[in-house]
């Protein structure tokens, strides 16, 4: 047989040549599906639209430069690679980039990482640290050869002179600059005695700000001991870092000023408050004086032994209150007493006896009815004069 025979290798491997040479690099719109971040790192998943589906990968090292996180149902642009899988016989893209549709890539990672601390609750206001009143160190993580160390510096030192002002340089952009500026507010609180820091710089795009929307960064930020200002960009520009801050400061400027009170508005308010305690001490003292001026012309400051005498005069009449009073209740008590023993004398049984009355005892114990004796029994009489031994004879019941 003459016929030109494939083995399955060989027609899928002329396939693969087919399409992939027939399809060079080329961007693709699809929303993904069944989503997959392997343990390996790479990414599987499915771009679809109306009508048709596509498999996909992103090997680990291009997905490592992924800013944001793909998700089931999101719309995606993607740069990719046409690839014949031989071993199953299914074609595939290779992602080499991927894009959100819609929204740049920063602001999709800015919203997924938002929300994620949002939800951690890392945005939450029980967690802000106040400022000191007066700080006499302050630390400022920036760039040193930024306009905002010479905005703060300089706004600091207009302000309240002889605040001693810590500089930790750090990058403020580009690769690395995160784990930077992280490490410095770790380095801070671990090896100084700042009393509040400024983390910051100025203005620029979002891809310049960026740094700042590290999660790396909000994380040392919120993990700090040490109050910190979060001064990045102009006052429209927001970052993870301002949400997670103990305070959002529009400017590097605007945070020198909140840090910082202005020692001439302070020392007006000291000289007011050091005036307003002068005059109320001055009245205290006036008001005494007046008090004493009237107790001098009193009539205890001009005639003393009079005021002692009365006294006496008074103490004397409460003491004869005193012995009436006992008097009194010594004489309610004796008469009670009186009554009380009167009472007693009438149920004496001497007194019983004297009146013709006798008194029957059997083994000591009185008599009261005749369930307690019987024919024959000895009983004893007691009469007013003697006793008498007797035996029973006969019991009458009455």
């Amino acid at each position: 047989m003459d016929k030109n025979i494939y083995s399955i290798s060989q027609l899928t491997r002329q396939i693969k040549e087919t399409l992939e040479s027939s399809f060079p690099r080329l961007w693709v719109e699809g929303e993904i599906s069944n989503f997959k971040h392997h343990s390996s790192g790479h990414l599987y998943f499915t771009l679809k639209d109306e009508d048709a589906q596509i498999r996909c990968a992103m090997w680990r090292f291009r997905a490592g430069s992924l800013l944001f996180k793909p998700l089931d149902g999101m719309k995606v642009f993607v740069e990719a690679d046409l690839q014949v899988y031989e071993r199953s016989g299914n074609y595939q893209l290779i992602v080499q980039q991927m894009q959100p549709a819609g929204v740049g890539a920063l602001q999709m990672a800015f919203e997924q990482l938002k929300k994620k601390l949002k939800a951690e609750g890392l945005f939450e206001d029980e967690h802000k640290k106040p400022l000191p009143l007066f700080p006499e160190k302050i630390a400022v993580v920036t760039s040193p050869t930024g306009a905002a160390i010479r905005d703060i510096v300089s706004v600091i030192q207009r302000r309240f002179p002889g605040v001693e002002i810590l500089l930790y340089p750090v990058r403020v952009q580009g690769p690395g600059s995160a784990e930077e500026i992280s490490q410095a507010i770790m380095d801070l609180n671990e090896y100084t005695d700042i009393d509040v820091m400024i983390v910051g710089r100025g203005g620029g795009s979002l891809e310049d700000l960026w740094a700042f929307n590290e999660e790396v960064v909000a994380r040392a930020i919120f993990a700090s001991q040490v109050p910190v200002i979060s001064a990045v960009g102009h006052e429209i520009d927001f970052s993870i870092a301002d949400f997670v801050a103990d305070r959002r400061a529009a400017t590097p400027s605007a945070a020198a000023e909140m840090v910082v009170r202005d020692r001439s508005e302070v020392t007006g308010q000291l000289n007011y408050y050091r005036q307003r305690y002068n005059d109320l001490i001055r009245r205290k003292i006036e008001n005494y004086r007046d008090r004493m001026a009237s107790l001098k012309t009193g009539y205890g400051f001009r005639r003393p032994q009079d005021l002692i005498f009365q006294h006496m005069q008074r103490l004397d009449e409460l003491q004869r209150q005193i012995q009436v009073m006992t008097g009194h209740r010594l004489q309610l008590n004796r008469n009670k007493l009186t009554h009380l023993e009167q009472q007693l004398k009438s149920i004496n049984p001497e007194a019983v006896l004297k009146r013709g009355y006798s008194i029957v005892f059997k083994d000591g114990k009185i008599l009261k009815d005749t369930a307690g004796i019987k024919k024959d029994d000895d009983i004893q009489v007691k009469l007013r004069d003697g006793e008498i031994a007797a035996t029973v004879k006969e019991i009458k019941p009455s």
